[in-house]
């Protein structure tokens, strides 16, 4: 029974020689290297969300918690070493496909911690505190407790970054892409591939630096819609879309809110009448008008939203979930606002 195999694999972890992950006062890092490094073999640790993650050898037996942090082993080259992953919005990002087929996907929403230990892992790492920790999948300390070291994106506990107040949190300072370059090779050090992790984030540096090249958006606004068609999540100043928006040169319609995804009525969203709208894609099936054409659909037929600039013009620009989030794909985001933009003569 699998209660009984859970159980068995419990006292095995118990057994084994630890991998220590001890908790230790601080907080978490927003610099371009939020880790830091301990010699080029093991034991090594990382300085993670006010946490020191030792690992006494290369993970093996990965389990990802996110979509967010697969996408960054996979493209680390580490299918291999990836057990399990849980919690996709979207599509595996393209040139991924055939390393994802690979990794065993435990749920599209998050698994049970007893479906978790079933994988047997030897790392944990998440994109969100809210997986990785109390009402997540479980804490970092019950983990810990099995020998099993985890580690949770920086650009979920970066400096400024408050996830006690409430929906999705908020944020006192704009975050920023070296946030996710520092999870890349806080991820690359941690699986002893250093130097693939600075070849990845080389690469995603000049990919924004070729789609920001001479583009001057200024005065464009844009309003980002995640999910909820009753009471929509928009994107407020400082999350992943700010750090879009800011890197297009355009402004955000809702720049004046410091919470994540605040939930806004449609008719705020009328008085400030965005240039352009953009909308998130996804494939999952937890709110209303999760898909770009359900979204759609909506602005077009709904009294509030239907004389919008932006819904007039069919000015949509549509995003993976994951490039509205901190992750690799935010580099995605760029590229197709930057892109979108052009394509609508709104920059130069």
């Amino acid at each position: 029974m699998p209660v009984l195999r859970s159980a068995r694999r419990t006292a095995a972890f118990l057994l084994a020689p630890a991998l220590l992950l001890t908790a230790c006062g601080g907080s978490g890092h927003d610099g371009a290297d939020s880790g830091k490094r301990a010699g080029s073999g093991y034991p090594r640790t990382i300085d993670n969300c006010g946490h020191k993650v030792t690992l006494k050898s290369a993970p093996k037996r990965a389990l990802s918690l996110n979509q967010g942090s697969t996408e960054i082993l996979l493209s680390l080259g580490l299918a291999d070493r990836v057990a399990a992953t849980a919690t996709w919005t979207d599509p595996v990002m393209k040139g991924l496909e055939k390393a994802n087929a690979t990794v065993e996907r435990l749920a599209d929403n998050a698994p049970s911690f007893e479906k978790s230990l079933d994988a047997e892992p030897d790392f944990v790492t998440a994109s969100f505190v809210s997986t990785l920790g109390k009402g997540g999948v479980a804490t970092r300390e019950q983990f810990e407790k099995l020998g099993v070291p985890t580690y949770v994106s920086p650009s979920d506990c970066a400096a400024g970054r408050d996830t006690d107040s409430g929906g999705d949190g908020s944020r006192g300072k704009p975050l920023t892409l070296d946030v996710v370059y520092g999870e890349i090779r806080d991820l690359a050090h941690a699986f002893g591939v250093d130097e693939r992790g600075e070849r990845l984030v080389a690469r995603l540096k000049e990919r924004v630096h070729k789609a920001t090249e001479g583009l001057d958006a200024s005065g464009v606004s844009l309003m980002y819609w995640f999910a909820n068609s009753q009471s929509p999540y928009l994107a407020g100043c400082c999350g992943a879309p700010g750090a879009i928006t800011r890197a297009v040169g355009a402004e955000n319609a809702f720049s004046d809110t410091h919470d994540e995804w605040p939930q806004i009525n449609w008719e705020t969203v009328a008085d400030r009448d965005p240039d352009v709208i953009v909308l998130g894609d996804l494939t999952r099936r937890q709110q209303t008008a999760e898909t770009a054409g359900a979204k759609m659909r909506f602005l077009e037929t709904n009294a509030a939203t239907r004389n919008l600039t932006a819904v007039k013009r069919k000015r949509y620009i549509l995003l993976s979930g994951q490039a509205m989030n901190p992750s690799i794909r935010t580099v995605e985001g760029v590229e197709q606002v930057a892109a979108g933009l052009r394509d609508f003569g709104l920059a130069k």
